[in-house]
């Protein structure tokens, strides 16, 4: 119960946050609420994406903090 209470009230702060910073920049609360909405949305989508990168295996060359 508490990580979807945590998931929750991260995802509302995120909206918010984006909906803030889209409003400053457009001074349209429509306008700023649409981009507030799509932009987790959009994030989320892409976040698997970013996980599937970094966790592919690093080139030997790449690995800079490992040494065998």
């Amino acid at each position: 119960m508490r990580l979807f209470a945590k998931t929750l009230s991260y995802g509302t702060i995120h909206v918010m946050v984006a909906s803030t910073v889209a409003y400053v920049l457009t001074g349209n609360w429509a306008i700023a609420l649409g981009i507030g909405l799509l932009e987790p949305v959009v994030q989320t989508l892409v976040f698997p994406l970013h996980e599937y990168i970094w966790e592919r295996k690093v080139p030997a060359k790449l690995e800079l903090f490992h040494s065998h």
